[in-house]
């Protein structure tokens, strides 16, 4: 079965999750603006049919809700999720069966490695339409200008794809791309990805850095690409494996790189070593505007290929929600198993999306010695490296549910003594964007000890917390019909009862 963006946004319309909109809208700000009242009120993917400025349609939210986000990877619910994290937890770090389960588990695994090799497609239809040279002119594309301190327009959900001058892996990721001319943009990464380690590479022997980027994929494919994988690993082998068959590439037209065979739309261009421009301002998902005309590397874009009649994806960054944080929430399920593999005591771990889905992380371990939450929060900061960013671990004990802020405050008043449970650790490395820093790309770093606190921890001993009897508990659930309370939906309680509200502050 063909998996592309077109299959992917004809199931979300069959399912009542797409507006089409016909009526002119301009990609100069408007079509940001609607898209982010939808996203704010969990809405629907948006096909805007009559962009000004341009033939091409432009989808947006297509991935903004965890919904949506678990039909691009095949599952109903999150936690469906944790099955595909147990796959790659096999793969990142594999350890000998020691039952015989085990062995049936993992080599189901490897069999499910050999379904999802890439394979190749000759006459992909990516390469429908080839445009070259100077001919090649990127203000064709519909673009968005998202907000208005912008410096200029954005691609910020394409792939982009590079491989390692020495070993030929590939590596795909998503960074945004600001346009400096028709045919050159600049693009902004962090120094920990690996096309920053592929242009460091080429910059040694002398040569220029292949790139190409991928417009208009598959949903499932972008996850995969923000997937954190080892170095060796390919992201395609990873998008087949979340597939359950192999993604189809194609040989890119003027640079030696293969690329999703139906995309809707392929950059290919270079990066010369030391070749910069000035970058930004532009909307950040820290919520201010990042990267004041900084410098960044500078690509030159030699050739476009198409579909016929192509769809033009794209989102934007911002404060949440936004489609990349809700991607994230289906990634955190995706971790978990990684986690708990490197981290046995970790039981849940979650990655609140309004702490920007990775600048704070809850932990709830299984406590059982002294000084282990400090222990469980080292360990997570080296897990992944994405994880080097995050600025706090809270650490609670398995009891407390981790999803539910009610519980996580209660655990961080009731059971931490700031001087005590609270330590920092000075001078890691943070991205540039983080302008809450003392200097730009270095800052500190928070854990907090929620847990409830063993000798020699506390000389004090510690009550017992407040708990129901479970006979009455029992009792009472076998009597509710009979007290005429069966309408009351109990767990699905309005916010504001309990003096939260989600109205914007009063000026």
């Amino acid at each position: 079965m063909v998996r592309d963006l077109r299959g992917f946004i004809d199931l979300v319309e069959k399912r009542g999750q797409l507006r089409r909109i016909t009526v002119p809208v301009d990609p100069y700000l408007e079509i940001a603006e609607i898209a982010n009242r939808l996203l704010q009120s969990g809405g629907p993917a948006v096909l805007f049919e009559n962009v000004k400025g341009s033939s091409l349609p432009v989808a947006v939210n297509v991935l903004g809700t965890v919904e949506r986000v678990c039909w691009a990877m095949n599952v109903d619910k999150p936690e469906d999720l944790e099955n595909l994290g147990k796959k790659l937890a096999l793969l990142y770090q594999p350890r000998p069966p020691k039952k015989i389960r085990q062995a049936l588990e993992f080599g189901q695994v490897l069999w499910d490695v050999v379904k999802a090799k890439p394979g190749r497609d000759s006459f992909p239809l990516c390469q429908q339409v080839v445009i070259t040279g100077e001919a090649v002119d990127l203000t064709r594309l519909p673009l968005l200008h998202v907000y208005p301190g912008d410096a200029a327009k954005v691609i910020t959900m394409g792939l982009m794809i590079t491989k390692d001058c020495e070993t030929g892996i590939p590596n795909v990721g998503v960074y945004r791309l600001q346009l400096q001319s028709h045919n050159t943009m600049t693009v902004q990464w962090l120094s920990i990805r690996g096309a920053t380690r592929h242009l460091r590479k080429a910059a040694e022997r002398g040569k220029k850095l292949e790139v190409a980027v991928a417009i208009g994929v598959d949903p499932l494919v972008i996850m995969a690409a923000a997937t954190p994988l080892p170095v060796d690993l390919s992201e395609w082998l990873f998008a087949g494996l979340y597939a359950g068959s192999g993604l189809q590439l194609g040989k890119c037209k003027t640079v030696d790189l293969e690329v999703p065979a139906h995309a809707e739309i392929i950059l290919e261009g270079t990066i010369t070593p030391g070749e910069v421009a000035a970058d930004g301002p532009a909307g950040d998902h820290m919520g201010y505007y990042g990267g004041m005309n900084e410098s960044a590397p500078l690509i030159r874009f030699h050739c476009m290929t198409h579909r016929r009649q192509p769809i033009y994806l794209t989102a934007f960054s911002g404060r949440p929600p936004k489609e990349d944080a809700m991607m994230a929430i289906a990634l955190n399920r995706i971790y978990t198993p990684i986690l708990r593999q490197q981290v046995p005591e970790i039981i849940d771990f979650f990655l609140p999306m309004e702490a920007l889905s990775y600048k704070a992380a809850v932990l709830s371990i299984d406590k059982t010695y002294p000084g282990q939450a400090r222990r469980a929060a080292l360990a997570f900061w080296s897990a992944l490296p994405q994880f080097n960013y995050t600025k706090f671990v809270i650490i609670v004990d398995k009891t407390i549910n981790i999803r539910d802020p009610r519980q996580v405050l209660w655990a961080i008043t009731s059971k931490v003594d700031p001087d005590r449970d609270v330590f920092i650790l000075p001078d890691n490395p943070f991205d540039r964007l983080d302008f809450a820093t003392v200097r730009p790309g270095l800052g500190s770093r928070m854990g907090i000890d929620a847990t409830t606190k063993i000798s020699p921890e506390t000389d004090r001993p510690w009550s017992p917390e407040l708990k129901p009897d479970p006979q009455v508990v029992a009792m009472v659930d076998g009597r509710w019909h009979e007290y005429g309370l069966d309408d009351l939906k109990l767990g699905e309680v309005d916010p504001r009862l309990f003096g939260y509200s989600t109205d914007p502050p009063k000026p």
